[in-house]
């Protein structure tokens, strides 16, 4: 989201992600759509207005102007909400929900990423993928902006996003619940097709330049690598993790889980 210090609002803005917040039970206390060529003219926003006339929510028609000041740079295509501040979950929440619902749990801890559009493409696969939850550091990390919304197609409002101060010590956390932390590593001897994902599972995606640090990087359990055969050496961070996200979804499919039994993975 966007924060407006002044007046403490903060917005979703596009077609979708402003659906979705609607959808999601989020609070959304207005919206604006852009008047096509006066009158009130919804243009393409017909059944976001629907929605929300059916949950009350105030709508209002107003020159692209007004959304181009309230959003500056982001492609709104016409409609901008107004929304409560985002809520960070909590990770015990995360985990407590994944076992709740009787799945093997699957986070992904991200170490330092800065570019929002690289953190709004990781939730829209994490939501393809069956994440149960992201983590991110408080400092050092884009926070969920109104581009992180817009890149994530409204996956924004269902993968929860929990905030921790110190990654490496979250990390200690998940271990003695029993999960399992994979690093992402060029110099892994691993392949990711050779590691095995079925057992809970964090899975830790590094900075966009420094890649997974060194003190989270010696906390992991294993490391793996992606294979490479072209002339560049790092593949881009959000395509990195969608690559990573797809094979544990491929794993946990074909039954692998089940196979080993939930037993198996219970840490000593």
């Amino acid at each position: 989201m966007e924060r407006n210090h002044e007046h403490d609002e903060e917005f979703v803005a596009g077609k979708h992600p402003v659906m979705e917040a609607l959808r999601s039970g989020r609070s959304v206390n207005k919206i604006w759509v852009a008047d096509q060529g006066g009158g009130g003219k919804p243009g393409g926003a017909t059944p976001i207005i629907a929605e929300a006339k059916k949950l009350g929510v105030l709508v209002q028609f107003v020159d692209k102007r007004k959304l181009d000041s309230l959003v500056p740079g982001v492609q709104h295509q016409g409609v901008v909400a107004q929304v409560a501040p985002y809520a960070y979950a909590e990770l015990d929440q995360i985990v407590a929900a994944a076992r709740a619902e009787g799945q093997t749990p699957f986070l992904l801890i991200l170490d330092e990423i800065e570019d929002p559009h690289n953190l709004g493409s990781i939730l829209r696969t994490a939501d393809c993928t069956g994440v149960h939850g992201v983590i991110i550091p408080k400092r050092r990390s884009v926070g969920v902006t109104v581009t992180v919304s817009k890149i994530s197609a409204g996956a924004a409002a269902y993968v929860p996003v929990a905030k921790v101060t110190n990654i490496a010590q979250t990390i200690e956390e998940l271990k003695e619940q029993g999960f399992w932390v994979a690093g992402t590593d060029v110099t892994a001897k691993q392949s990711v097709h050779q590691a095995d994902f079925t057992m809970p599972l964090a899975l830790v995606i590094g900075n966009e330049h420094k890649g997974v640090s060194r003190l989270v990087r010696d906390k992991c359990d294993f490391l793996v690598k992606l294979p490479m055969v072209g002339h560049v050496d790092s593949l881009n961070a959000s395509v990195a993790a969608g690559v990573l996200m797809y094979e544990v979804l491929r794993q946990r499919q074909a039954g692998q889980a089940a196979a080993t039994g939930a037993g198996a993975w219970n840490k000593s």
